[in-house]
């Protein structure tokens, strides 16, 4: 069986821009959806529409993998569904180990979807003595003294590190000068790599902070909305300072 470690995927000898590259997995994803239910074709439209973006870029990004569909009848289900897993590099296995097994490294290896889009767990490691030997989905957690040993043993290229932020720079470190030349981060701190590993970083907190940069405008926005004057009210005009009333000078009204 192929690993990662002989066969990387074609699309940077092939010119295909970064941005192009992060939209394939949306449309591996929506493809996969299509052929699960038996639909045959699909037009640029619908396509784009289930993968959140616009048919133009859609239109783009297909032509750099040399498909452009047929008039009338739209893109072929099941051949992009081949063609994107093929550029992407999932037409071969891909072993993976997960460094760090505590609550979210237990999630990801009870992640169901790894080994339908063509990655294997090939191992669990972690640093507690009490945790070797514990099963996880199924796979036995192993030391990470043995961290370098199971990386060759198993062809690794790819490593999930799911520790503690002080951890994270170490166990980079280790699994870089073991071979491993892509890193999934799940630690919140930013990693230093040399040239040559690609690095990923998710940070969960970071996306949550967005979202509520969004709620709060959006709940700024609304709460502006409800002060506003109706449209048909009349303007508040200033009162001259000097104008008299029945019990002296009025003060004048500032303007709204």
């Amino acid at each position: 069986m192929a690993t990662g470690r002989t066969h990387r995927p074609a699309t940077r000898s092939r010119g295909i821009p970064e941005a192009t590259v992060a939209r394939l997995p949306l449309y591996l994803r929506a493809l996969t959806g299509l052929s699960e239910r038996s639909v045959p074709t699909v037009s640029s439209e619908e396509l784009a529409a289930a993968a959140g973006v616009n048919s133009a870029k859609l239109r783009k990004d297909f032509s750099y993998l040399g498909s452009y569909g047929t008039r009338g009848v739209g893109y072929d289900v099941e051949y992009l569904v081949y063609q994107i897993s093929r550029e992407l590099g999932l037409t071969q296995d891909w072993p993976v180990v997960i460094v760090g097994i505590g609550n979210l490294g237990a999630a990801l290896a009870n992640y169901g979807g790894f080994a339908s889009r063509g990655f294997r767990v090939a191992a669990l490691i972690d640093a507690d003595p009490a945790m070797a030997g514990t099963p996880v989905a199924g796979i036995a957690v192993q030391h990470s003294d043995e961290l370098e040993k199971i990386i060759s043993d198993n062809g690794v290229s790819i490593g999930v590190i799911s520790t503690p932020a002080g951890a994270a720079q170490q166990v980079c470190d280790r699994l870089v000068a073991a071979g491993v030349t892509s890193i999934l981060n799940f630690a919140p701190t930013v990693l230093s790599v040399p040239d040559g590993v690609d690095v990923r970083k998710v940070d969960l907190s970071i996306e949550l902070q967005i979202l509520a940069f969004h709620e709060q405008r959006k709940a700024g926005e609304e709460a502006a909305g409800n002060n506003t004057e109706p449209a048909d009210a009349p303007p508040l005009r200033a009162t001259p300072a000097s104008r008299k009333g029945p019990d002296g000078d009025m003060p004048a009204v500032m303007p709204v």
